[in-house]
């Protein structure tokens, strides 16, 4: 009664239903509190299983309004196969606007493979990779640079040890239609959402489909258009859901595999970028000046790329304290 999770769902019947997954989490105002968790299955016969999932980090926002918007536009009959829905993930740091839960500072994208007997975070984070995920054969999880980083629009995959499964994940990724998308090497072991998917046999699809905190006409239109594009390409719909003025694109990719791909700050300062995401960069370029507000008489450090590639993330606020995250790249491998 106090730990866990549960829900009422019929995962082998057909039809709609949308419910909730809840989470047992007393809390001063209310003892017997149940974080609820909104879950859509739209079940139509045997197919494909694919689960899209958003909210993962709550201040990432293109995932999670298409999402909801296809959750509305969905209907049994325009499927095959079995489609579930996760539009709000880590819901209470959706409510929050928050990229961790306020209820026990979990980053559900750190905490696989979870604990049943945990905090809310692990135990959700033990449901999806232990129940929800192995149900699966294809897990899409939407992320955004959310509110403190500015993202190159991109797909991505974990690099997979296994070829004929590393070929299924690129064919789909490439099926996704977007400008660039990039392979990352994070290992099986990692705390990830895609690492918990490949864990439970299914293939990881994701990538990031914004930043700052909010979204705009483009990236809400790219996030629909993979959205549409993957559930056609892994067979499970006929036909686009979701409204979308972006079309199609051969997919440019990249890889991260190096921690030299990125600068970190060691210090309190202020961060000012030289070069923006979609910059193509060489090492030794200048990436970007770190001020020290607090000691005038001193010269901004000029900060360079140790590598060269593609920039795909940087850091939207100019303050800054040691260990933040200022500008990345991707190393291009595909032209």
């Amino acid at each position: 009664m106090h730990t866990g999770l549960f829900h009422t769902l019929d995962f082998s019947g057909d039809g709609k239903v949308l419910d909730y997954l809840n989470i047992p989490h007393s809390v001063d105002r209310s003892p017997y509190f149940h974080v609820k968790v909104p879950i859509c299955r739209i079940r139509n016969g045997s197919g494909p299983r694919i689960l899209l999932m958003a909210g993962n980090h709550g201040d990432e926002y293109e995932g999670e309004i298409c999402l909801a918007r296809l959750i509305r536009l969905i209907e049994p009959g325009a499927i095959r196969g079995e489609l579930t829905i996760l539009p709000f993930a880590n819901q209470p740091a959706v409510m929050a606007a928050r990229r961790r839960s306020p209820l026990d500072n979990g980053n559900l994208n750190r905490a696989f493979p979870g604990s049943a007997s945990g905090t809310p975070t692990e135990r959700l984070a033990d449901f999806l990779e232990h129940t929800l995920f192995p149900m699966h054969d294809i897990v899409f999880d939407l992320h955004s640079g959310g509110t403190s980083m500015a993202h190159l629009t991109t797909g991505l995959i974990e690099e997979h040890d296994d070829p004929e499964r590393h070929a299924r994940a690129l064919k789909l990724l490439k099926a996704l239609g977007l400008p660039h998308a990039f392979i990352a090497r994070n290992g099986i072991d990692a705390p990830t959402s895609m690492a918990a998917a490949a864990r439970a046999g299914a293939i990881g699809i994701s990538g990031e489909f914004g930043g700052g905190g909010t979204v705009t006409p483009e990236t809400m239109a790219t996030t629909a258009l993979a959205i549409n594009n993957l559930l056609i390409a892994a067979g499970i719909a006929e036909h686009p859901f979701l409204p979308t003025s972006a079309t199609s694109r051969k997919t440019r990719l990249l890889k991260l595999d190096t921690h030299d791909q990125a600068i970190y700050a060691t210090r309190r300062g202020w961060f000012e970028p030289a070069a923006d995401i979609g910059a193509m960069v060489e090492a030794g370029d200048v990436a970007g000046w770190y001020h020290d507000f607090q000691r005038l008489d001193m010269a901004e450090e000029t900060l360079r790329f140790a590598t060269g590639g593609m920039v795909i993330s940087r850091r939207i606020h100019t303050d800054c304290e040691a260990g933040d995250c200022l500008i990345q790249l991707g190393r291009v491998i595909d032209q």
